[in-house]
């Protein structure tokens, strides 16, 4: 099939959906080109299927490509922040990490140097998971990168800064306790969104108050408002380079039930989108969304929310580059 194309700003688009039903051909995000499609890409998307790191519902290797499937119906214009992503820079899906299912330490080091390689020209990352266990290896990157720990938003039902899960280190609730251990967060500027529901024991908190991460809870965002609890993240931040890091369980079950731990309580898929978006301006430097499990998600409510979460990162980061000028022709 010939892929008939949006173009503008001098970068190779999305699939016209005009003139190709988006449900038809290959799922790329947002059926953007392939990395091997174009000269380079100033963001990459990149799906890394593993969940080896679980501790109870499996199946979030496949969130990648469901993520995919289900950003079939996004559009080149961002109404919300102003922007055409896919016009101001290159953007382009660089398709999943081979990693190894049946080693947990082999696959972060895969991941890191995936990361890093993808990175090597000053590209941008935006991640589809795989469970939480591959924050760490991308925050090795980004810190990397960067030449500086970084800033980060953990938006997650969970704090993820547990020690360890049958004596194992590396697992999907502990990647943020390795990420301060090794040195590679500012711990002047972390801060965890969206957490609710029973912990082991006060120690939890305890011990994250004590690695610096400011908490603001589920309840915060229903109280406060999202005006206020964007005010106080961007006070926290300041200028650094920023990581975002969304668990997809952030949300309620109601918005997001394919998750491998839901928690009752969460956040609406619109108070995160909001809040995402008042970040607008700081310097994102990369994003993950994870979690996604598409085997419990019934009619793509889960995708299509990881879907724009996505495209919302890849937005912010787009906002920050050297804009083109050139319009891009309109996607019906």
């Amino acid at each position: 099939m010939e892929e008939l194309r949006v173009t503008g700003g001098g970068h190779l688009g999305p699939i016209d959906s005009s003139r190709i039903p988006r449900y038809a051909g290959a799922a790329t995000f947002a059926r953007l080109p392939r990395l091997d499609q174009v000269d380079r890409a100033d963001i990459a998307v990149v799906g890394v299927p593993f969940d080896s790191g679980v501790s109870y519902r499996p199946g979030a290797r496949f969130g990648g490509n469901h993520i995919r499937e289900a950003s079939r119906l996004l559009r080149p214009y961002n109404p919300a922040l102003d922007v055409s992503p896919f016009e101001r820079v290159q953007v382009a899906d660089a398709g999943d990490m081979a990693v190894n299912p049946f080693n947990i330490n082999e696959a972060i080091e895969t991941v890191q140097q995936n990361a890093l390689d993808l990175t090597r020209d000053g590209a941008r990352l935006v991640t589809l998971g795989g469970d939480h266990t591959i924050a760490l290896p991308l925050l090795r990157a980004a810190a990397e990168r960067a030449g500086s720990p970084v800033a980060m938003l953990h938006f997650d039902a969970h704090l993820d800064t547990w020690d360890t899960y049958f004596g194992a280190e590396y697992t999907h609730g502990t990647p943020f306790r390795r990420a301060v251990e090794e040195g590679i967060l500012d711990t002047e500027a972390i801060s965890h969104v969206g957490t609710r529901g029973p912990l082991y024991g006060v120690r939890d908190l305890e011990d994250d108050r004590r690695f610096g991460f400011g908490i603001v809870t589920s309840s915060d965002v229903y109280r406060q408002g999202v005006d206020e609890v964007v005010d106080k993240l961007r006070q926290r931040i300041g200028n650094r380079p920023l990581y975002v890091s969304v668990d997809i369980d952030v949300l309620d079950p109601a918005h997001a039930p394919g998750t491998g731990t839901p928690e009752a309580g969460g956040i609406t898929s619109r108070e995160l989108l909001e809040i995402l978006r008042g970040l607008r301006g700081l310097n994102l430097v990369g994003a993950d969304v994870v979690e996604v499990a598409p085997a419990y998600d019934h009619a793509e409510i889960t995708g299509v929310a990881a879907s724009h979460v996505a495209y919302d990162l890849v937005t912010l980061m787009a906002d920050t580059l050297t804009p083109a000028a050139a319009p891009m022709t309109e996607d019906q």
